[in-house]
């Protein structure tokens, strides 16, 4: 008899002082506690990595605001995508800054995919979704920096949702700033003769 393979169970936490607010998941009551606990210190790895890096990126010793939130974009198959912002607003700055992460886990094993594992070793993925990515910001009139060439990487940022591979850029990486950060949906089934067996996004594939 078939048996559905249930959402992971998620319990958000919160840490919080002067100005800093920032909430993130954290996977609780799997049987396997050694797989839980490689998923857990890989997210608040990620959260904390998003921290520093807003002191990077804006020069600052301090901020106004921060504020951390995170979206569960896929929760089934034993797949968990996991989509982060921090948001932080120095003073004296014309605006804040925000920045994106997404983390990809197969809960059976507690493994991170990066992009490039999701499919076949000699399959010309990036020339695919690059050529995708491109037709989309033609189609959906996205403004884009002339000098900046716009492609994708072996480890380029993305998530799973609806059936998609959703890959996203930076805040000035590709667009201007009043853009936003600019995200391209591609259906699973138009890469799915390159897509790799076993892999996160194979299981997208099926009906069930």
């Amino acid at each position: 008899m078939f048996q559905p393979v249930l959402p992971v169970s998620i319990q958000t936490m919160v840490i919080q002082y002067n100005g800093i607010k920032i909430y993130y998941p954290q996977v609780v009551g799997l049987v396997n506690l050694a797989v839980q606990q490689k998923i857990n210190k890989k997210i608040y790895e990620t959260v904390q990595a998003l921290w520093q890096d807003q002191f990077d990126q804006q020069g600052a010793d301090k901020f106004q605001e921060m504020l951390g939130t995170f979206e569960i974009k896929t929760n089934e198959r034993n797949v968990l995508s996991l989509l982060f912002t921090n948001y932080a607003y120095a003073a004296y700055h014309a605006h804040g800054l925000t920045l994106v992460k997404s983390l990809n886990f197969d809960v059976k094993t507690g493994k991170n995919y990066q992009l490039h594992e999701l499919f076949q070793s000699n399959s010309d993925y990036k020339k695919v979704l690059t050529r995708n990515v491109k037709q989309q910001i033609q189609e959906r009139n996205i403004d884009v920096f002339e000098d900046k060439e716009v492609m994708v990487s072996s480890n380029q940022d993305y998530y799973i949702a609806d059936k998609a591979l959703v890959l996203f850029y930076q805040l000035y990486e590709i667009t201007p700033y009043y853009v936003g950060i600019p995200m391209f949906p591609i259906s699973v089934y138009e890469l799915e003769d390159i897509i790799r067996e076993g892999t996160p996004l194979e299981r997208m594939l099926s009906s069930l």
